[in-house]
This record gives structure tokens, sequence and C-alpha cells, in this order.
């Protein structure tokens, strides 16, 4: 939580990481991971993550880190730590945006829209001034933060994340009931949920909450949050070894038959197969 005498968040995650969920948030996220290996999905981009990745991920761009089994442990027996940025884009007031000494601040928060990987010398810049930030107050620290920014906005040395074709696919959409409806689903795809609550969210009748959605997303609300589950389910059959019912408990499904079932009506065939197609398949 930010203090009031702050305008970013800076702190220090040291903890296990078996339980992760597949989520997103509204704020920009800067990590520098300093212990802990395992996978990380952003967007559609999975990857392996090891102590050294610097990432830095825009607002509602669905994220995770995971190790899969055995659980890779430190010599700390933490699976992750990593010192984390978090901030909107309030920490840029409008007067400062249209500054000439701002134009590769702006350039860092648009390249954080597909998240990126950054590599090379800028990761070793800014995990530098990261490291300082937890222990600094004041303008100075709010300095350090736009030097950062400035780094990454004139790098060449970056990797993005999710595709062009991923984000644009997600996230363009006109209605904030729809958003709302979405962010709710991603926040809580392990849970129970009922139409009863979506409907609360967008503060209308659960019959015309069903009718509204459907006409604007081609599909239900359960459909749609057992779409979020099948997509999050595809990322770990081709990039993990975890087993099927690990991975069906990990998506948000009570039982094994009900995630086969939902599995074959939106990919057209079970776990068991599509995951044979990372051997034979270039996905």
């Amino acid at each position: 939580m930010l203090k009031p005498d702050e305008s970013f968040y800076i702190g220090i995650f040291q903890d296990h990481i078996d339980q992760s969920t597949w989520h997103y948030h509204q704020e920009y996220e800067l990590s520098f991971i300093t212990e802990g290996s395992g996978k990380r999905i952003v967007g559609d981009s999975v990857e392996e993550f090891h102590p050294g990745d610097l990432i830095f991920i825009g607002p509602r761009i669905p994220h995770v880190w995971f190790s899969a089994e055995p659980y890779p442990r430190s010599h700390s027996g933490r699976s992750l730590e990593s010192v984390y940025l978090l901030f909107d884009n309030d920490i840029i007031p409008r007067e400062l945006i249209s500054l000439p000494e701002f134009t590769r601040v702006n350039r860092a928060m648009k390249l954080a829209e597909r998240g990126i990987r950054i590599t090379g010398d800028t990761l070793n810049q800014v995990s530098r001034l990261m490291l300082q930030l937890p222990y600094m107050s004041g303008i100075s620290r709010l300095m350090y933060f736009y030097e950062i920014m400035d780094m990454i906005g004139r790098s060449s040395t970056f990797v993005y994340l999710a595709s062009a074709s991923y984000v644009r696919s997600k996230f363009e959409t006109a209605s904030t009931r729809i958003n709302r409806i979405h962010e709710y689903l991603m926040k809580n795809y392990r849970e129970d949920i009922s139409l009863e609550e979506v409907a609360g969210l967008v503060h209308m009748a659960p019959a015309s909450v069903c009718r509204f959605f459907k006409s604007s997303t081609g599909m239900t609300v359960f459909e749609y949050l057992n779409k979020i589950k099948i997509d999050y389910s595809c990322r770990l059959l081709l990039n993990t070894d975890l087993n099927i019912v690990d991975i069906s408990i990990d998506c948000g499904f009570n039982n094994l038959s009900h995630f086969n079932k939902q599995f074959r009506k939106f990919i057209g065939k079970s776990p068991s197969q599509y995951r044979k197609l990372r051997n034979n398949v270039s996905l």
C-alpha cells in the first residue's frame, strides 16, 4: 500500500509461488528476479524464468509465475524472490508528458503494453538502481524512478512478451461493463462464481446481464469463464510437465470429467491429445 508521501510502490516479494494464480491488475509492474526459477506466462508468451530476469508489464496483461514440480528451491527455501515496482499512469503528470525530456519515458510505458523482458546493458543499469530504491525516499526516490523509465525507453535490448494480436484480441472493447466482468472473472476463476455476483458488479438483473454479455461477446458469462480457464490450461499443457489432474485444479475446475468436457468443447481434443502436439507441432 502506498504511503501518503509516495507516488509508486516498491516492494520485495519473498514467498513460495506454488499457488500462484493467473491474474492481471491495473498497475504497471517492473520486476527483477533475485531468487528462484520456473515458468513465466505473460499473455500468450511462455518462458523459463531465472535469477537476473527483468520484466516490465503494462496494465491488464494476464500473467503468472510458477514452479513446475518438483518445485525448485533456492538456498533460502523460497521459490521466488523479487524486487518490484507498481505504479499507474498518475506517476507522470499531464504537464510532464509533453516535455521532450519525457519522450523516452513515454516510450517505456508504451513498450509495457505487450510486456517486455529487458536484457543487455539496460538490464544491468536498471537492476542496479532498482536494488537501491527500497532504501530511498522523497524526491531522490522519484528521480531514480524517472531515470529507470528513461533507461528502458532508450533501450534496444529487450524482447516483447505478449504478441500484438493477443493484446488486441483481449483488450479492444468499448464496454466498461464487459471490462469489469472480465476483470472479475480473471481474478476469481478458481472460485465458485454466481450469476448474481456478476450481475451485481454492473448493477443489472441476472437475466439482463446474460443477454447483454452474450450479445456483446457471443458467449454466456460461464462460457467466457470456462474459456479463460481453458486458455490458461493450454499454456500449462504445452509448456509444463504438470499432470492433467493438477492442471484442472489449478485452472479452477472442480473435477477432471468437467475439465475434459470443457476442454473438448473449446479445443476439439482431450487434454492428453493436445499435450502430445508439443512433441510433433510447433504452436
